[in-house]
């Protein structure tokens, strides 16, 4: 018995220094602890890997941006200098068809009832869209009446205002129909088209097509329009083709009663440099130290054949001459305007005829194409004009 106790004994003992060798005393816990919480040494580089991984993929695709932009505004000039196609759609923006939704053949849907539609043919294979727009005096008398009654109104005792509009738009656009209502109102019939290329004028766009457009439709009328008054109204644009017909209406002795420019410019570069929708502008004002900024992007303008030299045509021009510049204008600045007014104010052409520069106030807020809603302006036109009458006439 003595013996098999011991042997239990000593089976208790083994079996209890094993127990202990098993667990970690006080010393060796956090130890035994730290090197089984500790990663294999692959596991480690792989984790430090994966944010520099993700810091030099961020650092490329910057790099790549970068460049990628670079590269871009490099191309810009090199394609506009190539391409001065792009330059004379940004002048003309005929693509821009405003109102969209309109049909230019019914001008009364416009609010004009006492409008005809016509289509006139400068050239072969071009056709322009006409509207004209009785004095309101003879609104009842207009209803229902063909083309045929509207051109015979021209020869009526009422002035005529050719009116050629700016660029982007059509002759509906509202700005314009809401002048051709303040002219018919104050007694002017007001005849105006779409250039080609312009709404539903067929034919491409180009400054000498402008401008022999607007001859044809001033001669139209003279044909019609008897010893009444005739004068020429350009907006913006406009007054581009403007100063065009009427410098070659005047070197060939035919010229008009009266010029209106509303919102005008000097040449197309200056204007460029200034309009907030042309790549001249938007280029100016990230490419302004960029060499030969002129050659890229001024001279293709030129080079597609567009000047509209307003500065230099008021040296070739008799008539009386009225502008109107709103000084909040976004589009064509003010100081343009005033510009154009101080050169035609000095020159010999114009010592014979009167020569006026009507501002409108910042207050007002008539900006680029709001001139028309001036409670003045009817005063103006009738002093203005009514001079211009009485020079007419002696």
């Amino acid at each position: 018995m003595r013996k098999r106790n011991e042997s239990v004994t000593v089976e208790h003992e083994r079996a209890a220094a094993a127990a202990a060798a098993a667990v970690p005393g006080p010393l060796d816990k956090g130890c035994s602890l730290r090197r089984s919480l500790r990663l294999p040494a692959s596991a480690a580089a792989e984790g430090m890997k994966r944010p520099l991984g993700r810091r030099y993929g961020l650092w490329f695709r910057l790099r790549k941006l970068i460049l990628w932009l670079l590269g871009v505004y490099i191309a810009i000039p090199f394609l506009v200098k190539l391409c001065p196609a792009i330059q004379a759609k940004l002048v003309f923006l005929n693509f821009v068809r405003v109102p969209y939704f309109i049909d230019l053949k019914r001008p009364q849907d416009q609010g004009l009832n006492h409008t005809c539609n016509y289509y006139l043919q400068p050239e072969e294979d071009v056709t322009i869209g006409v509207w004209h727009t009785v004095p309101a005096a003879l609104w009842k008398n207009a209803r229902g009446k063909d083309q045929l009654w509207f051109e015979e109104a021209l020869g009526s005792s009422h002035p005529v205002i050719l009116y050629l509009h700016g660029n982007a738009g059509t002759r509906g656009g509202d700005h314009r129909v809401e002048l051709y209502k303040v002219l018919s109102s104050l007694g002017y019939h007001v005849v105006t088209f779409d250039y080609r290329g312009w709404g539903d004028s067929i034919g491409s766009p180009s400054e000498r097509g402008m401008t022999y457009d607007a001859l044809h439709v001033f001669d139209w009328i003279k044909a019609r329009s008897g010893d009444n008054p005739v004068y020429i109204w350009g907006h913006s644009l406009g007054t581009g083709v403007a100063t065009n017909l009427v410098r070659r209406l005047c070197e060939r002795e035919t010229p008009p009663d009266a010029l209106i420019l509303e919102s005008p410019f000097t040449n197309i570069r200056e204007e460029a440099r200034s309009h907030p929708f042309s790549v001249a502008n938007f280029s100016s004002q990230i490419y302004r130290y960029f060499p030969g900024f002129d050659w890229f992007f001024l001279d293709p303008i030129t080079t597609s054949g567009i000047k509209f030299a307003n500065d230099e045509n008021v040296k070739y021009i008799s008539c009386s001459l009225l502008i109107l510049h709103a000084e909040d204008d976004p589009v064509v600045p003010f100081h343009l305007g005033k510009k154009l007014y101080n050169i035609a104010a000095t020159s010999r052409s114009f010592r014979d005829y009167k020569v006026q520069f009507v501002p409108f106030h910042t207050d007002l807020g008539y900006r680029h194409k709001y001139i028309y809603r001036s409670p003045e302006l009817p005063r103006i036109l009738r002093e203005f004009l009514g001079k211009s009458e009485h020079e007419h006439r002696h």
